[in-house]
């Protein structure tokens, strides 16, 4: 398969990443200098944060969970359908107990925009369908 993104995670050389469907583009940098650290998602003109944890949270989360989970994206306002990766990344029963977005009205795709980022970093084994994509840990080197 094609390599769909680029870039090494820094705010002058960010992540180049699409969505699972490869349709939108976006992109990520680490901010290290936030506290807590954090993950600073631009798309278009709206910019997302998550928690930078979120890498390693969701990677041993999928890890436990052993097979393929669906992603589930849904806007903070809207409710995730159970069992998904959006539903845990607002779980109170997540590692961080809630959000791991932190911008207020803007905290929820969750399951669209940071599984991407795992797959550039070889986490996970990502689908990429028009619709209904999941996606699956990969063991660490």
């Amino acid at each position: 398969m094609d390599t769909h993104w680029s870039g090494s995670g820094t705010a002058d050389d960010p992540w180049q990443l699409k969505t699972a469907p490869l349709s939108s583009q976006f992109s990520i940098h680490r901010d290290d200098e936030a506290d807590p650290p954090l993950l600073v998602c631009q798309v278009g003109s709206t910019r997302l944060t998550y928690l930078a944890r979120a890498v390693d949270d969701l990677h041993a989360m999928l890890v436990t969970h052993g097979d393929w989970m669906p992603l589930g994206a849904a806007d903070e306002k809207k409710e995730p359908a159970e069992g998904t990766v959006e539903a845990w990344g607002r779980s109170p029963d997540n590692p961080v107990g809630g959000w791991y977005g932190q911008r207020k009205g803007y905290r929820g795709r969750f399951g669209m925009y940071v599984p991407p980022l795992l797959e550039a970093l070889g986490l996970v084994e990502l689908e990429h369908n028009a619709r209904n994509n999941r996606v699956r840990a990969l063991p660490r080197d």
